[in-house]
């Protein structure tokens, strides 16, 4: 293809801005688009829990922040070439139906890495050093209960991660100074350098990890892959963690063991049902640790994240492949091709 692409439009959904369109968050990564003079930005004039196909309109790229992209968002997709997730998660989107609308869908990998495992270690640390309570018992006047609340270190424990992707390597290079023993890993799928865990069949790590951390997709396979039976094998003394999706464990089972002490505590970011409009359930127990989807939302996070999609679009707009696309099988759609050679026709 040439070298000077033709216009190219990127639209974000309207969760991104606030009143009167002003943005609600310090850094997206927009700088990215300062030296590409031919991509011209818009936003969605309002938020809808599902992105409407006329909210398209024009767009070749949509970068997405929560809405869900179903069959009837791309059913007229006109021009639009790409869907960029603003993070690692694409369970919301319809990736067969993009597919056969011949859009492209890709996400920011690597782009989160650092802020979850961030997130995941301070996770650790708030739950065994019982950071909730301690902190009540100074806001009540309870400070002669503190001997009641012994905490314990990291050191000399077990770190087990299921799913060994960019998130799970972060944490586990992050925990190095602790003194912990050498993590374990759940993973079928699991390619690259593995020497740092040593990878074991899902029971053996629910029954040896002091923290099981959910580092996973949620898929089909993953559904409720936390369920009854998986709580019962781990320790009593061990928490789970989860920042990955909702759905992958199963809610009513965790509530039972935590109420019971079954095992000692959890930390959850995500939810079954997102969001939830009323107090959780889980959030009636001590032991419970709760954040509503953005444990490891930071100002970094949105830059790098928002710097690796709005480049996706860069590469998209000059006719080359952006990183971490879910269906590659679309650049060889003779839809998606012809869409994609107009930019330069």
């Amino acid at each position: 293809m040439a070298d000077s692409p033709k216009v190219f439009r990127v639209a974000f959904t309207g969760d991104f801005y606030g009143a009167g369109g002003s943005p609600r968050y310090r850094d997206m990564g927009l700088s990215v688009f300062d030296s590409h003079a031919h991509i011209q930005m818009s936003r969605f004039e309002e938020h809808r829990p599902s992105i409407g196909s006329d909210q398209i309109g024009d767009a070749q790229g949509v970068v997405v922040l929560t809405p869900a992209v179903t069959a009837e968002s791309v059913a007229k997709a006109g021009d639009l070439l790409a869907i960029g997730r603003f993070g690692v998660g694409f369970d919301a989107v319809d990736v067969a139906a993009c597919t056969e609308a011949d859009v492209a869908v890709f996400i920011a990998v690597g782009a989160v890495d650092h802020s979850v495992a961030e997130a995941t270690v301070g996770w650790m640390l708030a739950l065994t050093h019982h950071l909730r309570v301690k902190d009540r018992l100074v806001r009540e006047g309870q400070w002669d209960r503190r001997s009641s609340f012994m905490g314990r270190e990291l050191r000399d424990r077990t770190f087990g991660a299921i799913g060994f992707g960019g998130i799970a390597r972060k944490t586990i290079a992050l925990l190095k100074s602790f003194g912990m023993k050498q993590p374990v890993a759940f993973d079928p799928y699991a390619t690259g350098d593995t020497d740092s865990v040593r990878l074991v069949p899902l029971d053996e790590l629910l029954a040896t990890a002091d923290f099981v951390s959910i580092h996973c997709p949620l898929t089909d396979q993953t559904r409720n892959l936390i369920g009854p039976r998986e709580l019962a094998l781990m320790k009593p003394d061990a928490y789970l963690i989860n920042t990955a999706r909702g759905g992958i464990v199963d809610e009513n089972a965790l509530f039972e063991a935590l109420q019971a002490h079954r095992i000692a505590g959890a930390a959850l970011d995500c939810f079954a049902i997102e969001p939830a409009v009323g107090p959780h359930p889980l959030g009636a127990l001590g032991n419970v640790l709760l954040a509503p989807h953005c444990i490891a939302w930071t100002d970094e996070l949105f830059r790098d994240i928002g710097r690796a999609v709005c480049n996706g679009m860069v590469d998209l707009s000059r006719g080359e492949k952006p990183r971490g696309v879910v269906n590659p099988q679309v650049f060889g759609r003779a839809g998606f091709r012809e869409k994609w050679a107009r930019l330069r026709g």
